[in-house]
């Protein structure tokens, strides 16, 4: 399952993502990951959620995106959950249109049973059709 979290910058998405993360860790039996484009949100985050700073690697496109979610999925059988915080960078998205790849992550959610929660700097009327019953929330 792909749930979003839409809002323009500043509105507080990643307040809320960390909020989600951190109380999944709680009741999670797997392991969860989360996704930023830095590590400044460590101390936020319970420790036993992997913080995975995606700006040190070398990720330059959407698919290049796509192989380095797959690849942590590869290493880790017992994910549960994928917090992908700043999601138009981290997929290099910015101003294009996320649609594929996010029915790409849906087709890996359902293969893999690893959910997504991805925060989007768009305002709910902005994000595409196919991506509106995916929004869990709106700011």
């Amino acid at each position: 399952m792909v749930q979003i979290i839409a809002g323009k910058k500043g509105k507080g998405k990643t307040k809320h993502l960390l909020d989600m993360a951190n109380k999944a860790v709680k009741e999670s039996k797997g392991s969860i990951v989360y996704l930023d484009k830095s590590s400044k949100h460590m101390y936020e985050l319970n420790n036993r959620i992997r913080l995975i700073n995606v700006a040190e690697f070398l990720v330059h496109s959407p698919e290049g995106f796509i192989g380095f979610v797959c690849g942590i999925i590869s290493q880790d059988h017992d994910l549960e959950v994928m917090y992908l915080d700043s999601f138009l960078k981290l997929s290099c998205m910015e101003g294009e249109d996320i649609s594929d790849v996010v029915t790409e992550l849906d087709q890996i959610s359902t293969k893999y049973h690893v959910d997504f929660v991805l925060s989007v700097s768009l305002d709910k009327d902005e994000l595409p059709e196919c991506t509106k019953d995916m929004v869990l929330m709106a700011l």
